[in-house]
C-alpha cells in the first residue's frame, strides 16, 4: 500500500484468501456516505506498533461499522479477507432478493 494511504475502497474480493483484495487507495476521512454494498477499509497506527483497521459498509440509508480489527501487524489480508468476502456475497444475495420481491409485488399489482 502507498505510505500516504489511510483508506481503501474495495473493488472486489476473490474467493481464495491467497489472492489480493482489489481496492482503490485513498486518504483517511470521516465515515462518509458510501454507496449501498460498498466497503471502505480505513486504518490508523494502533498500540504495540500495529494498525487499527476498521471496515465500514454502505447500506441504503446509512453507513455502518462492519468490523474492527485492533493492532494488526504485517500482511493483514488473511485476517480481514473472510469478513469482506462473506459480506460482499451476502449483500449481493440480499440485493437479488430485494429486486425479486419488488418485481413480484409489481407483477401482483398489475
Amino acid at each position: 500500500m502507498p505510505a500516504s494511504a489511510r483508506g481503501a475502497l474495495l473493488r472486489s474480493v476473490f474467493p481464495r484468501p491467497t489472492e489480493p483484495i482489489r481496492a482503490m487507495w485513498g486518504t483517511a476521512r470521516g465515515p462518509e456516505r458510501l454507496q449501498p454494498g460498498a466497503i471502505l477499509l480505513s486504518w490508523k497506527p494502533g498500540r504495540d506498533g500495529g494498525m487499527d483497521v476498521t471496515a465500514r459498509l454502505g447500506l441504503a440509508t446509512t453507513t455502518v461499522v462492519l468490523a474492527t480489527w485492533p493492532s494488526l501487524n504485517g500482511d493483514w489480508t488473511p485476517i480481514v479477507h473472510p469478513t469482506l468476502y462473506e459480506v460482499t456475497g451476502l449483500h449481493a444475495a440480499l440485493t437479488v432478493a430485494t429486486d425479486s420481491l419488488h418485481l413480484a409485488n409489481h407483477l401482483a399489482a398489475s
